[in-house]
């Protein structure tokens, strides 16, 4: 059984090298910059799909510190990776932090500026403009983090699109070739129209050769990316949730004293 699988691999190698030397230059190009497709695709397909690991595992961690924090939002500054989930929440927080400074422009910000002694102060009162910009500058984050995980899928996705027709090209162009070196014999010789199309077919099969994985890891690829897209989304609610709750402490603070 072994010995059958190696003598057809073996088979199948000459095969496709005997296609390659009966093709003419316009397969043999073809055929090559189908192999340099190949090579691009998979170095995409590997770098996205490490990217993508790495960041859907940091900002699931910072999500659950989120989710943990019982605080206030600033707070959670120190624990920020590089994540899209964290780059967002530095957004909504640089916005935040700068309507606090406009509010309290002697006070130097800090992450524990609204604790006192273990007690939480009431942080400053927002006005409904200024709570519609944090809302805007989080969703303009989400949209800027989704670009940056879609960077390259439309590289992969022309690969997708461009090498059946670039494999169907070749297999044309040899097959016309073919034809016409019969035409120019003046004979109709199935031995010598053989190597000619075999040598032509070589180009649809290297097309669908790098098509067909490349189709699948985009399929996956573009599955993760609305999976973290989600996520972000997610965030970005439970950002603002989180600061109207904080704003509802600060108009129960403005009426009861903090006590020293």
């Amino acid at each position: 059984m072994m010995l059958s699988v190696i003598l057809a691999d073996a088979e199948s190698t000459i095969g496709v090298l005997y296609a390659y030397q009966h093709s003419d230059w316009m397969g043999k190009a073809v055929v090559l910059a189908l192999g340099c497709l190949s090579v691009f695709s998979w170095t995409l397909i590997l770098d996205k799909m490490g990217s993508l690991r790495r960041s859907d595992k940091l900002s699931a961690h910072f999500i659950q510190l989120f989710n943990d924090n019982h605080g206030s939002l600033i707070r959670l500054a120190r624990e920020t990776n590089d994540s899209p989930v964290s780059n967002i929440y530095a957004e909504g927080v640089d916005r935040l932090l700068g309507f606090y400074e406009e509010a309290m422009p002697d006070v130097s910000l800090t992450a524990d500026l609204f604790t006192r002694r273990g007690v939480p102060r009431a942080p400053v009162k927002l006005t409904p403009v200024q709570l519609e910009s944090i809302e805007a500058a989080l969703d303009n984050a989400v949209s800027f983090q989704t670009l940056q995980l879609e960077s390259g899928i439309g590289k992969l996705a022309t690969i997708v699109s461009l090498s059946p027709f670039l494999g169907l090209f070749g297999t044309v162009w040899g097959v016309m070739m073919a034809f016409c070196g019969i035409a120019m014999a003046g004979k109709a010789d199935f031995t010598a129209l053989a190597p000619g199309v075999a040598g032509a077919l070589l180009t649809t099969v290297a097309g669908l050769v790098v098509a067909i994985p490349a189709m699948i890891f985009y399929n996956h690829l573009i599955n993760m990316i609305r999976r973290q897209t989600v996520d972000m989304d997610n965030f970005a609610e439970s950002f603002i949730a989180q600061l109207k709750l904080e704003q509802a402490s600060a108009d129960i603070g403005r009426q009861t004293p903090v006590q020293e």
